[in-house]
């Protein structure tokens, strides 16, 4: 992420670190996308640093936001997805990390045997519990 960062004139860029990480995105960076992406990365640093309005942008999600308003995310659309991908990064992986940490709670010892379908019921119903609690008692068991 930090190769993006424009702090210092794009100090920390590096091609070859993000052309690595788009690997992990075959969906959307195909083997011909990711030569273009390349050269529209060479690009885009030159473009970025010689432009006075992105002279005092800081951090990634400041850079994303003024590519947007300055209309840069069409003319460099690969560098735009691969900001995007790597502002949901974080967000995506705290999501999974939560859902193996509940699974690690719910799927006990004691409860080893307990069947995919059961699994993903009492999952849904750990990591909602705030929206379950607030659901009253007498409305479910009328339901059921």
């Amino acid at each position: 992420m930090a190769c993006l960062d424009p702090k210092d004139s794009f100090s920390a860029f590096d091609t070859s670190k993000l052309i690595q990480l788009t690997i992990f995105y075959p969906c959307e960076f195909s083997t011909v996308a990711l030569i273009e992406l390349e050269s529209q990365l060479q690009n885009f640093v030159f473009d970025m640093c010689m432009d006075e309005k992105f002279s005092k942008v800081s951090g990634i999600e400041g850079l994303a936001e003024k590519i947007v308003a300055t209309k840069k995310h069409i003319i460099f659309p690969l560098v735009y997805l691969l900001i995007k991908l790597l502002l949901i990064l974080p967000v995506a992986t705290a999501t999974v990390e939560r859902a193996f940490s509940a699974m690690n709670i719910i799927k006990s010892s004691l409860r080893n045997r307990m069947g995919d379908e059961l699994l993903n019921d009492c999952l849904v119903a750990y990591i909602e519990r705030d929206l379950f609690a607030s659901i009253d008692n007498e409305v479910t068991m009328n339901r059921f």
